[in-house]
């Protein structure tokens, strides 16, 4: 199906699954495992928390965000967005400057995150990193932004793995979702 950004928002806004878009095209995006939602909602509920008291804010998967260097809309697990939200000058319904970008991942979307879309996200002025968890095991791939275009990887592992975030000075817990949470 080809469609126009305002064809895409029009839709977005009432439709009752979410879709990514990109140079006309709209993909549909899979509801997340209980297992997923459950890495999100403690990301989010910890994060939250953390940000207390700064300029910074938590944006749920909800939000739609624009690449727009490249015209992606999606909606990452979770945004931080800090010294203010800034939105399309058409959508106001649409971050276009988030500061950390979260994605939990999933075996049917892993690839897709750790790769194309992952190449998308690095083209976003304002982002200085990104956290791609796994929701099975406490493992994390942390991406900070360098100079110029360079993104530097450090992997986490283990229970009880903290993650630095530079930009918004907080260390985050990561903790696998096990059996007995669900």
């Amino acid at each position: 199906m080809t469609a126009t950004e305002e064809d895409y928002i029009a839709r977005e806004r009432v439709a009752e699954t979410k879709s990514e878009y990109l140079e006309g095209r709209l993909h549909a995006m899979a509801g997340g495992s209980p297992r997923h939602n459950l890495v999100v909602a403690n990301l989010t509920i910890a994060i939250g928390a953390l940000l207390r008291g700064k300029p910074c804010v938590v944006l749920t998967s909800d939000q739609r965000i624009l690449v727009a260097e490249t015209g992606l809309y999606t909606y990452p697990d979770l945004t931080i967005v800090c010294g203010g939200v800034n939105v399309h000058a058409q959508f106001d319904d649409t971050v276009v400057n988030p500061t950390v970008l979260v994605e939990v991942l999933s075996p049917s979307t892993e690839a897709y995150d750790r790769g194309a879309k992952f190449a998308h996200y690095r083209r976003i002025a304002s982002l200085r990193e990104v956290l791609f968890v796994w929701p099975d095991e406490p493992f994390v791939e942390h991406y900070g932004r360098g100079e110029g275009e360079r993104w530097i990887l450090c992997s986490l592992r283990g229970e009880a793995t903290a993650v630095r975030l530079e930009s918004v000075a907080i260390d985050v817990r990561i903790v696998a979702a096990t059996n007995r949470d669900l």
